[in-house]
């Protein structure tokens, strides 16, 4: 039987997998995944690239839908916050408040987070957050960049950065690293995904139904449990 392609934004890369193996197990259906930053998948579906189902950031998938790349219909998921963690088991820096925080990604000698070029979301943002604390290039000059949130959290599992910052649920997933909690305050970023069915897809009917997999509410207490809250 074809697989179904799945073209997906990093940060719903954990509970897309999940599912993916659920809906095999239910329906018989092979899911190919595909994860690149929500930049990336906008770029390579708004090219032409064929898939049955794409996930993106909200604002991409918008962009997508103007452009007339998508079937009617449009699923949101989950919003996801953007937090900084560091290794499991390593003291948690008070982070409570703006002031607080900026004080804690001065103080670490090495940083992580996604690179804005690399069309990441959460690179994106946190550039806007940077800026606004006035450390931008205090924090680059330390900073290892990842292409994705996957690489970021990689960096500092394998000790290359000692603070770093991406979605939470991207975080959560993986065992060696903590959340030390939310940019807090008026830093406080969240970004939310959505599914959609793109004009080319060859295979529209098992589509729908991976989607509906996803926003099916018995399913909300899992994605809370990975870091996201859930839009259905």
């Amino acid at each position: 039987m074809p697989s179904i392609k799945l073209l997906s934004a990093g940060a719903i890369q954990k509970m897309a997998t999940d599912f993916a193996a659920d809906f095999e197990r239910q329906t018989g259906n092979k899911v190919e995944l595909n994860f690149a930053t929500a930049g990336v998948v906008r770029d390579r579906i708004a090219g032409g690239e064929a898939a049955d189902i794409v996930i993106s950031s909200q604002s991409a998938i918008e962009e997508l839908q103007k452009s007339g790349k998508l079937a009617d219909g449009v699923t949101n998921l989950a919003e996801t916050a953007t937090g900084l963690f560091n290794r499991a088991g390593d003291p948690k820096p008070d982070i409570s408040t703006p002031d607080k925080f900026k004080a804690a990604i001065l103080a670490a000698p090495t940083f992580a987070y996604s690179d804005p070029a690399g069309g990441g979301t959460g690179g994106r943002l946190f550039v806007a957050v940077l800026n606004r604390l006035g450390v931008k290039d205090e924090i680059d000059r330390k900073t290892v960049f990842g292409k994705r949130g996957v690489e970021v959290v990689a960096h500092v599992l394998e000790n290359r950065a000692e603070l770093g910052t991406t979605f939470i649920s991207e975080i959560v997933p993986h065992a060696g690293v903590q959340v030390i909690g939310d940019l807090p305050g008026d830093l406080r970023d969240v970004n939310g995904y959505a599914a959609a069915v793109p004009n080319n897809a060859s295979r529209v009917e098992e589509a729908r139904a991976f989607i509906a997999l996803m926003a099916s509410p018995a399913g909300r207490s899992r994605w809370t449990a990975a870091g996201l809250n859930p839009l259905f």
